[in-house]
């Protein structure tokens, strides 16, 4: 028997089931936009709101700083002898000449000391002395000996000459005359070899001689140095100038080298400041500055650059390049704008804290009627305390929001109301 199988009835036809899943989908994305532009527009109160001009105009390259006065040159006061605080002569602040003594130091072993070179150097002398004198009877003897040597050699000579005469008369016997040969002969190697004897101890008596005076004369300037060791006991300045510190105590130990103050050069001056390091890699020697003091401009050129960035600063060296301010005092501080490159004609807008938010990648520009802001990204080059130049993004005659970014990071849209 067949069984009469029915077709279910759905309350929508299957026909409309396409319409309606496409009608659903279509709904969410519009929804999804909807919601999507509520979430990137704000609503911001203008009054609270810091709104720039863009303009083209002359960008002056330039970085302010504060720069501090300080001495042209600082001489650290330290001792070549160690020693005790004997006596302060001079106060912080008061103005010195080169080679004035500003402290005197006692030593007790360095007094040791200098006896004993003195003992020593008395004691080579005295050697020195007894050798001369010695080598002095030496040579008396050995002249007195040549002396008589060469006496008998004469005396030798005469009795040869006779004995040969004898002997070519065969007057005398022949024993005779050989004996005479034989003692004239000896006399005269004898007198050969004490005159080499003579000139052997002249050289060695002068060669004696002067490697003991080289060691006496050694001595003696031991002695001098010893001696003016005791002289550097007496600390001196070495420039004209002003003490700037003294940092000692009457009977403090003192070590050599030991720094114990400073002098300050005061026939010129120099600035010091420290700069971001942002611009550390366009800072360098030759660069120029300006300041004001009193109503009347000075110029500075940059003299040293210092590698080393502490606490996100790198510290520069300026020095005057004309007139410095008739008033100018150690510890001044000056307002100084330093010259990084050329002016020039560019696209500008006043800084503002929106820059610690974007980086200077985007900004919010006004519309034409001023209610609306929208986000557009630019790029920013170079900066001044004023301005910031703008590359690309921007024309000028708009206007853009330069306050913080803070609380509409994320937002596309502002409305200002």
């Amino acid at each position: 028997m067949d069984i009469e199988i029915k077709k279910k009835k759905y309350l929508i036809p299957r026909k409309y089931w396409i319409w309606i899943a496409g009608g659903v989908i279509l709904a969410g994305a519009i929804l999804w936009l909807a919601l999507n532009n509520v979430s990137s527009t704000l609503k911001v109160e203008r009054r609270g709101l810091n709104i720039g001009d863009v303009k083209q105009a002359q960008f002056d390259d330039y970085v302010s700083v504060d720069g501090n006065v300080v001495p042209i040159q600082v001489v650290q006061i330290s001792p070549e002898e160690g020693g005790v605080v004997l006596e302060k002569v001079v106060e912080e602040g008061q103005h010195v000449a080169k080679g004035q003594v500003l402290v005197r130091l006692s030593n007790s072993n360095l007094d040791l000391e200098i006896l004993n070179a003195e003992s020593e150097l008395a004691e080579k002398q005295n050697m020195l002395r007894n050798t001369q004198i010695t080598m002095q009877q030496e040579q008396l003897s050995t002249s007195n000996e040549a002396a008589q040597l060469a006496m008998d050699v004469q005396a030798k000579k005469r009795s040869y000459g006779h004995q040969t005469a004898l002997h070519k008369e065969e007057l005398n016997s022949r024993e005779d005359y050989l004996k005479a040969k034989e003692d004239y002969e000896l006399a005269v190697k004898k007198n050969r070899l004490i005159r080499q004897r003579i000139s052997k101890d002249a050289q060695l008596r002068h060669s004696q001689m002067d490697q003991m005076n080289d060691n006496l004369a050694s001595m003696m300037r031991n002695v001098q140095l010893v001696r003016q060791r005791k002289e550097r006991l007496n600390v001196r300045s070495q420039i004209d100038g002003e003490v700037g510190q003294l940092d000692i105590e009457l009977g403090q130990s003192i070590s050599p080298g030991q720094k114990i103050g400073v002098i300050n050069d005061l026939s010129d001056y120099k600035v010091e400041a420290k700069v971001d390091e942002h611009y550390i890699d366009r800072v360098h020697q030759g660069l120029t500055a300006v300041f004001e003091q009193n109503g009347k401009q000075y110029a500075l050129t940059v003299r040293k650059v210092f590698p080393e960035v502490k606490e996100g600063r790198f510290k520069i060296e300026f020095v005057f390049s004309g007139n410095r301010p008739s008033n100018i005092r150690t510890g001044q501080t000056y307002y100084i704008d330093l010259k990084l490159g050329e002016s020039k004609k560019a696209v500008l807008i006043p800084k503002g804290t929106f820059y610690s938010v974007t980086g200077g990648n985007w900004i919010f520009v006004l519309d034409k009627d001023g209610r609306k802001a929208y986000r557009r990204n630019i790029r920013i080059g170079r900066q001044n305390p004023q301005y910031y130049e703008v590359l690309e993004g921007l024309e000028p005659g708009e206007r853009v929001i330069t306050s913080g970014y803070e609380s509409y990071k994320d937002n596309e849209v502002l409305i200002l109301k």
